[in-house]
């Protein structure tokens, strides 16, 4: 099979998402964590916030991001577990347009060595909106290491092959940085 010639790294805008009803910017590790790995790997960070486990305002903050033109990537943490105020999920697929199956399926895999089958109760999930990829991660620190290490950094790499999520994405001209809580 012929693959396409290797494409150089390009910058992208993302977008971090913490959702928890009691973290801040000053105890969001896991947020922060995704925040310093994205700006070590090149990229820009468009936006970053807290946002309570709602799904109406998960989706409304989403909404936002998705609608812009400077965000390409957005990556969520916490809210995919199962207890009764965890609602990513459901704030969030209604909102794809492509849903991207093999990334829950890949997250649970590549997360079995490290928590065994406890990894069964992660709804980790991804997909396509408005030409921008969303990854919606667990809100532990150690998952979003997993999720960025073992699989976003690259699928957000456009020198990755044989294929990744860059050439589906949004152009953007402006490259946005600012944060807030």
């Amino acid at each position: 099979m012929a693959h396409k010639e290797k494409q150089a790294f390009q910058p992208l805008n993302v977008a971090v998402m913490t959702i928890s009803d009691t973290r801040t910017l000053e105890t969001d590790t896991s947020g922060q964590y995704l925040v310093d790995a994205l700006t070590q790997a090149g990229h820009n960070i468009s936006d970053r916030c807290i946002v309570i486990d709602d799904i109406y305002q998960i989706r409304a903050e989403m909404s936002k991001w998705i609608a812009s033109e400077d965000i390409q990537v957005v990556i969520t943490t916490g809210g995919t577990g199962f207890t009764g105020r965890d609602s990513t999920p459901e704030a969030v697929k209604p909102l794809f347009d492509k849903t991207v199956e093999g990334f829950g399926e890949l997250f649970r895999q590549v997360s079995l060595p490290d928590i065994g089958t406890s990894t069964i109760q992660s709804r980790a999930l991804a997909g396509l909106a408005n030409n921008v990829v969303v990854f919606c991660l667990p809100g532990s620190t150690g998952a979003c290491k997993t999720g960025w290490n073992e699989i976003i950094k690259s699928q957000i790499d456009a020198s990755t092959g044989p294929c990744n999520f860059v050439p589906h994405l949004k152009k953007s001209s402006v490259q946005a940085c600012k944060s807030r809580g």
